[in-house]
């Protein structure tokens, strides 16, 4: 019986450590970067290269290369902080092009069964951000889940006795939707949301 070669093993169970790729996967991810050798060599500098060169800015917790980032070293609107869960989620809003403030990356959401509280956020430094003046607005962006809303809640909580405005991201019905296609929990949301034309 054919066995695996130990290195090949070893590239399918790093493979497997990626989120939504399993077994069958990965290997054939593995299989297909043997194929094309240019291809292993080119991923392997790349992830060196990440390694090497990407990290968070000291202010926002946003990835970057440079420090501090190009948003908070930018001309920025610094008296609006938008918390976001991730990077990902603040890459996804710097597509919209409607934002103009800068940024604040929690590196995560409360989640206890998680084992993930506040303190393992980076909370404390928005707070300390907040605190050295001259933030009139906080916009709480984390996702609309039960984990995300209940980061929401707690920051909204904690940053009340602030005297800041805080606002929370819309949701309700996506546009281009049809009303009798979304879940009932949506229109919900929705129409507590409305907005007076």
């Amino acid at each position: 019986m054919l066995t695996k070669p130990s290195a090949l093993s070893r590239l399918v169970g790093e493979l497997k450590k990626l989120p939504g790729v399993g077994e069958r996967t990965a290997l054939r991810l593995a299989f297909h970067l043997l194929k094309t050798p240019q291809n292993l060599t080119a991923l392997s500098e790349s992830l060196l290269e990440v390694k090497s060169r990407v990290r968070s800015c000291s202010i926002c917790f946003a990835i970057t290369e440079d420090d501090p980032c190009a948003i908070c070293a930018g001309d920025r609107d610094t008296g609006t902080i938008c918390v976001v869960e991730n990077s990902q989620d603040l890459m996804a809003l710097e597509r919209s092009n409607a934002y103009h403030g800068t940024y604040h990356v929690l590196e995560g959401v409360i989640s206890p069964l998680a084992g993930i509280g506040p303190s393992e956020l980076r909370i404390a430094e928005l707070l300390a951000r907040i605190g050295r003046g001259g933030v009139d607005e906080v916009v709480i962006a984390t996702n609309f889940t039960v984990e995300g809303e209940a980061t929401a809640l707690y920051l909204a909580k904690l940053l009340k006795p602030l005297g800041i405005r805080i606002s929370r991201l819309a949701h309700g019905i996506p546009l281009g939707s049809d009303i009798e296609y979304v879940d009932a929990a949506t229109v919900q949301w929705a129409l507590q949301g409305r907005n007076q034309l």
